[in-house]
């Protein structure tokens, strides 16, 4: 058993990082969808990949550009995200690999 103060100590809080942080993505990756609430009380969803217990958050800007991708290439295999700009004026572009 532990005491608060160690469980206090070792608390990382649980994050959801960006598929853009990744080198490089499968296409075959599996994606979850995800709920929560804004600041405001509001539900809204999101899809996630989870790669070794860490979710990273998939835009749908990311998957409109993939499909756009895998119609004109079929036999993709994996691409990597570029991101520019930030909060509303976040950009993603996918690249093939």
């Amino acid at each position: 058993m532990t005491t608060i103060r160690e469980e206090a100590n070792l608390y990382e809080p649980k994050t959801t990082k960006n598929i853009a942080d990744l080198e490089k993505v499968s296409v075959e990756l599996n994606v979850e969808e995800r709920t929560s609430t804004d600041k405001n009380g509001k539900e809204f969803s999101y899809k996630v990949a989870v790669i070794e217990g860490e979710d990273y958050r998939v835009p749908p800007t990311v998957l409109k550009q993939l499909k756009e991708q895998l119609a004109e290439k079929p036999d993709i295999e994996e691409f990597k995200v570029r991101v520019s700009g930030s909060g509303m004026n976040t950009e993603y572009t996918v690249i093939a690999l």
